[in-house]
This record gives C-alpha cells, sequence and structure tokens, in this order.
C-alpha cells in the first residue's frame, strides 16, 4: 500500500464503520507487532470454583501491601485460556501496582461480553461438540467444542459473586469501591458491571468500547464478531428482542450509572494512526473497528449527559486506532483518576 498522510486515512475512517461490521472487536489483527509483555512472573495464579468450572485469574499485588485499593482488568473479544490480553500485550500491571492498586486479570470469557447467557452457544439447536473452539477461523467453529459451548457463560456472576468473595477471603481484598475497566468488548462489559453492582464498582473505565448496541450496524458487527472470535451466537447471549439488552446495552442502562454517581473515565481513538507514513493492513482493520467504537461511543455520551450524567470523563485522543498501543496509553492517562475514585 502506498503511504498516505494521516488526513487521508481520517477521510478513509469515514468508510470504517462498514468495514468494521465484518471485523472481528478486540481482535489480533493480520500483521499485528508481536507481544510485547506476555507472562510476567510478578503475577500469580487465583483459581476458583464456578458454575462454569474453575476459572482462573491473574493477581498482581500492590507494591504497599495494601488489601483496600483493587481494580479488575477485562479483556477483549478473543480473550484466551491462559493469559489476560493486557498482560500478554501490555505492561499496565507494573503501572498500577506501583501505584499500590491491586490488579484483577480474569483469564478467559472469550466473546462472552463477561455476561450471563441465556443458555449455551449453539446454532439451529445442533450441540457443540468437542474439539477445541480455538481456531481463528470462527465459521468453522459454529458447532464446534470450547468455552460456552457446552455449558453456559455465568461471568457477571462469577465476577460479582465467586471471584469477589474469593477475594476477599482468601486475600483480605476489599469488596466495595473497587474499580473495572477494559477494552472494546469489555468496555461495555465494566460500564455493566458498575451499573448493576454499584456496591462492588464504584469506577469503571472504557477504552473503544462497544456502547451502543442498538444501532443496527453495531448489533450486526457484534454478531459478525463473535463468529469470528470462535463461531459463538449473539442469540444464545440474548435473543434479538430480549429484555436482557437493557442490562448488556450501555445506552439502554446510561441511567443506572448515573443514580448511582458511577466515577466514569470512557475514551475512544480518533481512528488517525500514530505515526505518519504507509498504512499496513493491520492498521486499516484497527481504523475500521476504531470508527465503530467511535460511534457508538459519542452516542453513548450523549446519551448521558441528555439525562444528566455528571460524574464522567469523555476523552478523544487526536490520534488512536483499535490496538493495544491505544489502550495501553489511555490506561496511563486514566491512572490518576481512577487511583482517586478506589479504596
Amino acid at each position: 500500500m502506498r503511504g498516505v498522510t494521516r488526513r487521508e486515512v481520517l477521510r478513509k475512517s469515514a468508510l470504517g464503520v462498514g468495514l468494521a461490521a465484518l471485523l472481528p472487536f478486540g481482535a489480533t489483527v493480520a500483521g499485528a507487532p508481536a507481544a510485547r509483555a506476555a507472562f510476567d512472573p510478578s503475577g500469580f495464579d487465583f483459581w476458583v470454583e464456578s458454575s462454569m468450572g474453575p476459572i482462573k485469574s491473574r493477581i498482581f499485588r500492590a507494591a504497599d501491601g495494601n488489601t483496600n485499593r483493587v481494580v479488575y482488568a477485562l479483556d477483549g473479544m478473543r480473550a484466551r485460556d491462559d493469559l489476560n490480553g493486557w498482560e500478554i500485550d501490555t505492561n499496565v500491571s507494573r503501572a498500577l501496582t506501583a501505584a499500590n492498586i491491586n490488579v484483577v486479570m480474569p483469564v478467559g470469557g472469550r466473546a462472552s461480553f463477561y455476561a450471563d447467557w441465556n443458555e449455551p452457544s449453539t446454532f439451529a439447536d445442533t450441540p457443540a461438540g468437542t474439539d477445541g473452539g480455538t481456531a481463528d477461523n470462527g465459521w468453522s467453529q459454529m458447532n464446534a467444542g470450547g468455552p460456552g459451548k457446552t455449558y453456559t457463560y455465568k461471568w457477571e456472576t462469577f465476577l460479582t459473586q465467586d471471584l469477589r468473595n474469593a477475594l476477599r477471603d482468601r486475600l483480605s481484598f476489599n469488596a466495595t469501591r473497587n474499580g473495572v475497566f477494559g477494552l472494546s468488548m469489555s468496555g461495555s462489559s465494566a460500564l455493566q458491571l458498575a451499573a448493576f453492582h454499584a456496591d462492588q464498582f464504584s469506577f469503571a473505565g472504557s477504552f473503544s468500547g462497544v456502547l451502543d448496541m442498538s444501532m443496527a450496524v453495531i448489533r450486526q458487527a457484534i454478531r459478525v464478531a463473535m463468529i469470528d472470535a470462535g463461531g459463538y451466537n449473539i442469540d444464545s447471549m440474548a435473543g434479538p428482542k430480549d429484555k436482557k439488552w437493557g442490562r448488556i446495552d450501555p445506552v439502554q442502562f446510561a441511567s443506572k450509572l448515573k443514580s448511582a454517581n458511577t466515577r466514569l473515565w470512557v475514551s475512544c481513538g480518533s481512528t488517525l494512526p500514530a505515526e505518519e507514513g504507509a498504512v499496513n493492513d493491520s492498521q486499516v482493520n484497527a481504523i475500521g473497528l476504531e470508527a465503530v467504537a467511535l460511534l457508538g461511543t459519542r452516542s453513548f455520551e450523549a446519551k448521558f449527559n441528555s439525562i444528566g450524567g455528571r460524574n464522567a470523563s469523555f476523552n478523544y485522543p487526536a490520534v488512536g486506532v483499535h490496538d493495544w498501543a491505544n489502550w495501553e496509553a489511555r490506561l496511563t492517562e486514566m491512572l490518576p483518576d481512577l487511583s482517586a475514585n478506589i479504596g
């Protein structure tokens, strides 16, 4: 691809909404650089039983040893079952622990939106098989096995009951005034957890989140993304007219965030790459995905402001696309606000 200016990229991003309807939120797009951090030996595995079976989280202890300040870091659409993407692709755990914050990174939850689903993910009532479900070719995985296929995802229950109680009872972590943040898929999840569990979460952060699922183009993008991420059926999470969308879609539950006076920090990039020069295929994908996230984030901001919401910071950096480098930079900017509103 020839070299282009950022102005040309901005014009191209107007096409991103249509492009991203065919792309997976939170994907590791083709040509993306290799992970910079991967396994961090300063963390430790923390296993908790649940209705989904034993679930691992990675725990990083605050530098000063306190147990009062806790934040949950949620993963993206293609969450893996060995490590959380924040550990694989960033070094945010070090920044957070240096700020005397304990970090909880749940592992798993691919394509789950960290929600309590209605049923296991199936298509046409065909039971899922047992042949993996981890391949990137999601279309061939629609009836394969994998997380959430032979059992029902109950991630909201896990995060707000099983894990919360285990952290309190086994590590003496504070179970109230916690923070939670997520990227792409889990940006909406962070807001949802804060809205419906205000006793647990006093702060929620969203980076490039999927914040208006009522829009047809965004709902369709989610449907395709969930299939592509491993063959997951959005209708198993919540049917097209299911009232449960009022609990999953941030635009629909914005009033609960206002009523709880939860501190919000919401960010989305401009769709401009951070550097001038040639735009490769990976960046084109990331631009398109960020365009859809930006559309939904702006819509959520308008809704929140229209109902008189006040306790929120909306941030739109001049550069930034749908990638880990953007989200790690935004975490650094969010950190003082997070630190001031937990514990």
